[in-house]
C-alpha cells in the first residue's frame, strides 16, 4: 500500500463512473462542479482512471497501429505527433504507411481534446496543446541511458519546453488488447520534495539562478520572444528528474505502489507531481497538455508552490 509523509494510506486512483461514450456525462446535474472536482483531484496528485475508452478511437485504427512491423519502419524511441504543427516524427520508411499513421495520430489527438474539453472544462480555453506519442516497444528490459529510462521512478520535466510553473497533464491509453500496462508510483510530491529537494540543489538554484533567469526572460520579451528563458522552477525540475533516476538508494528502498492498467483503459495524471515508473507494457498512446498556473483550480498543490515554500524564494517570474 502506498504511504504518504504522515504514514496514512491513500488510494492509487479515482475511477470515473459518471462519464461514458457516446453521451459523455451521465446525468446533467452539476456537470461544472464535477469537472472542476476532477481537475482538483488531478492537481493534488491523484490518477483519474477510466476503464473504457472515453473518446472515439476506431478499431481499425487501433489494429493498424498494433500490426505494423515497427523495426522495419525504423522507429526512434517513440512515434511523436505535434498537433499544433501537424508534424509526425520518430518513424521513417514506407511513405503510405507513415501517412496512415499520421492521419491516425491527428484524429486521435483531436478526439482526446474533444473529450478533455468536456471532462476537464476549467482548462479548456487555457491549456497549451503539447505532443502526442505512440509507444509500440515493450518497456520491460529496454536498454536506455539512465536519464531516458522509463522504469525508474521520476517526475516529468521537458528540456526543450519549460512550463514556467505550468502543469504537465498527460492522458494515456493502453492499446494492448491482452496485457496490462504496469506502473509503480511512490510517495506524493510534497513528501519527495521535503526529503530530497535540497540534496537535488533546490536552494542553490533558488538563490543563485533567479537573477540570471529573470534577465534572460526580460531580454527575450524585449526581442519579442514570449516565454523565452527557463525559470528557476524549470531548472530545478529538470535536475529533480535526473536526481531521482540517479538515486539508487531511493529507487531501491522507497515505498512503491503497483498499478496495472488493463487493456483499453485510459488514465489521466499530472506527471510533474506523480513520480512514476513504467515497469512493463507495450502499445500505449498518450496526449500531453500544459496547464498554465492561472488555469489551476488548486494552485497551492502545484509543485512550484510547494518548492517555493521550501526554498523561501520565488521560482517563477
Amino acid at each position: 500500500m502506498q504511504l504518504n509523509r504522515t504514514g496514512t494510506t491513500r488510494t492509487p486512483w479515482i475511477e470515473v463512473e459518471d462519464y461514458r461514450l457516446p453521451g459523455g456525462w451521465i446525468g446533467r446535474e452539476q456537470v461544472a462542479s464535477r469537472a472542476r472536482g476532477y481537475c482538483a483531484s488531478l492537481e493534488k496528485g491523484q490518477i483519474v482512471f477510466v476503464r473504457a475508452l472515453p473518446f472515439y478511437f476506431p478499431v481499425e485504427d487501433q489494429e493498424f497501429l498494433l500490426t505494423q512491423q515497427w523495426t522495419e519502419l525504423r522507429l526512434h524511441k517513440n512515434v511523436s505527433y505535434r498537433p499544433s504543427e501537424d508534424i509526425l516524427r520518430g518513424v521513417s520508411g514506407d511513405a503510405r504507411t507513415i501517412e496512415r499513421i499520421h492521419v491516425i495520430m491527428r484524429n486521435y489527438s483531436a478526439q482526446v481534446i474533444e473529450f478533455l474539453t468536456k471532462f476537464l472544462a476549467p482548462y479548456a480555453t487555457k491549456w497549451v496543446l503539447d505532443f502526442s506519442s505512440f509507444r509500440p516497444i515493450e518497456e520491460e528490459g529496454r536498454d536506455l541511458p539512465v536519464h531516458k529510462r522509463n522504469d525508474l521512478l521520476h517526475v516529468d520535466a521537458f528540456p526543450s519546453r519549460p512550463t514556467r510553473g505550468g502543469r504537465i497533464l498527460r492522458v494515456f491509453t493502453n492499446l494492448n488488447p491482452k496485457r496490462a500496462r504496469v506502473w509503480n508510483t511512490t510517495e506524493d510530491f510534497e513528501s519527495l520534495a521535503h526529503q530530497f529537494a535540497n540534496d537535488a540543489g533546490l536552494r542553490q538554484i533558488a538563490e543563485g539562478d533567479t537573477l540570471i533567469s529573470r534577465t534572460v526572460q526580460t531580454w527575450g520579451e524585449k526581442l519579442g520572444f514570449r516565454g523565452m528563458g527557463r525559470t528557476p522552477y524549470d531548472m530545478f525540475m529538470l535536475r529533480f528528474h535526473d536526481y531521482l533516476k540517479e538515486n539508487a538508494d531511493f529507487q531501491k528502498t522507497c515505498p512503491k505502489f503497483r498499478l496495472e492498467f488493463p487493456p483499453l483503459a485510459t488514465w489521466l495524471v499530472f506527471t510533474d507531481c506523480v513520480a512514476h515508473a513504467v515497469i512493463s507494457g507495450q502499445y500505449a498512446i498518450e496526449q500531453t497538455l500544459l496547464i498554465p498556473p492561472q488555469a489551476l483550480v488548486a494552485p497551492n498543490a502545484a509543485p512550484y508552490r510547494i518548492l517555493e515554500n521550501l526554498a523561501g524564494h520565488p521560482l517563477v517570474t
